[in-house]
């Protein structure tokens, strides 16, 4: 009897699987292309402005409840993010270890990793404004869930 060479199963069954792989690409990618373009009813009609069977109910309510719920657990993120970004160089994330990252790289004569630092910094001095803005919000929020009697509020 003839040696037949033959790859090993574990192999084989890998190349038998690539080969049905592309050959189902192969035929559907046809179907895809030959499929016609639906008319276009006007400048809204897209991918946005089509339903689909998926969608969302439109919103009855503001989720007021849920806000409410979550206080406690949301003011305590806010806390916490403010605190490390108020922190001094020891802390990782906050403004004042940017700044000394700023200060080493121009110290060093590194201006492109200067430049990329300073637009970070620069963000990041702008994210303590806005979360120290959602913290006040997020004050007036418990205090209308406290009188609304929606949730405990802090």
């Amino acid at each position: 009897m003839p040696a037949v060479n033959r790859l090993p199963s574990g192999r084989r069954s890998g190349a038998l699987g690539a080969l049905a792989l592309a050959g189902a690409l192969l035929a559907v990618a046809p179907v895809a292309q030959a499929a016609p373009a639906a008319p276009s009813s006007g400048p809204s009609s897209g991918p946005a402005a089509a339903a689909s069977p998926t969608a969302l109910p439109t919103p009855t309510g503001d989720g007021a409840k849920s806000i409410c719920k979550r206080l406690p657990s949301t003011d305590g993120h806010l806390t916490n993010a403010l605190n490390r970004l108020n922190g001094d160089a020891t802390v990782a994330g906050s403004v004042a270890r940017l700044e000394q990252r700023v200060a080493n790289a121009k110290a060093a004569g590194h201006t492109e990793v200067e430049t990329y630092l300073n637009g970070r910094l620069t963000a990041r001095k702008a994210l303590v404004g806005t979360l120290k803005s959602r913290q006040d919000d997020l004050k007036s929020v418990a205090t209308w869930c406290a009188a609304h009697g929606k949730g405990t509020g802090k």
